[in-house]
């Protein structure tokens, strides 16, 4: 039984009108500027991204991050990104590192234009130190399938519902969490203690400023948790 089910994205930001307009290009996306971070609106309700006003600037490599379909590498630069890692460095990987304009990395995979979407994300990646432990944690929150390639240690989670994306991944990494992820996903549940049972923290209840919980996972990343009951408002 799924304990949650997959809401939508965040993404902290120092500058909203910067690093908004980048995204919203960058995915497929319309941004709507409100003063406090702003929001990218998409075809369906989960392909929200909510842009997130913080004062605290990024520190470390991300530990969450985007990989994206995109038309050209070129493209992403026009629009403001930086290449920190050419594809064609790396023989036999189908992908470029790249950064946006806050530094925040993200992954393009460049495509066919007949086969590139109109909604550009591709896939959310999560470092762990134990990638299979936190993906079949979060396989049996959602109650979905684990798919996995035992060689490289990659794990991910299939057939997630409401998931607009193609991929949730979870890749090894040696080093531990160090700060508050600037990248984050929201879910929806039917009860917050089954949650918590399952190995879930809170870090801040809801209260009087915010309608919904703010948890962690068993690897400490942070997520937003909502109950049916009290969906976000429209101005998050």
């Amino acid at each position: 039984m799924a304990l949650a089910h997959y809401k939508d994205l965040c993404i902290d930001t120092n500058s909203e009108e910067t690093l908004g307009r980048f995204w919203a290009a960058a995915l497929g996306l319309k941004f709507n500027a409100d003063g406090d971070g702003g929001d990218l609106g998409g075809a369906t309700p989960e392909q929200k991204v909510w842009m997130n006003s913080v004062e605290e600037p990024k520190t470390v490599k991300h530990r969450v991050h985007l990989d994206v379909h995109a038309a050209s590498v070129e493209e992403l630069v026009e629009l403001g990104a930086t290449v920190l890692e050419p594809a064609a460095d790396h023989p036999g990987r189908g992908w470029t590192v790249m950064a946006d304009p806050e530094g925040g990395e993200f992954c393009a995979f460049v495509r066919e234009v007949d086969a590139l979407p109109s909604y550009r994300l591709y896939e959310i990646v999560v470092d762990a130190a134990d990638p299979r432990l936190l993906a079949t944690w979060w396989a049996d929150v959602l109650g979905v399938e684990l798919g996995g390639d035992q060689e490289k240690g990659w794990w991910w989670l299939e057939q997630v519902s409401g998931m607009p994306f193609e991929g949730w991944c979870f890749i090894p990494v040696p080093e531990p969490k160090a700060v508050k992820n600037r990248i984050h996903w929201d879910v929806t549940v039917e009860s917050l203690d089954l949650l918590i049972g399952a190995g879930a923290t809170v870090i801040r209840p809801r209260d009087d400023e915010i309608s919904w919980t703010i948890c962690a996972d068993p690897e400490g990343n942070e997520f937003c948790a909502f109950t049916a009951e009290n969906e976000a408002p429209a101005d998050q």
